[in-house]
């Protein structure tokens, strides 16, 4: 869920043979969907600081850092019975 991004340091050679194996990340709001359904009390996601949140949903508070943010959902009774 963490976009691709220009940036200078490769990741890890593990991290690079993931990112190989499981291919793009094409829809991170059907991934946070599973996440909040699967979830019992909140979903954290970790995204740039700068970059916008996932389409179709807010987080109920963000806990930013110097150069990310931690954008958190919290799962309500009626969300989660769903």
């Amino acid at each position: 869920m963490y976009p691709e991004g220009g940036t200078r340091a490769q990741v890890k050679k593990e991290m690079q043979l993931l990112r190989r194996l499981l291919g793009a990340d094409a829809d991170p709001s059907e991934l946070l969907a599973a996440a909040q359904h699967a979830a019992k009390q909140r979903v954290v996601v970790k995204r740039p600081l700068k970059a916008p949140a996932i389409s179709g949903s807010r987080p109920d508070y963000s806990l930013e850092g110097r150069s990310v943010r931690f954008d958190v959902y919290l799962i309500t009774t009626t969300s989660a019975q769903q």
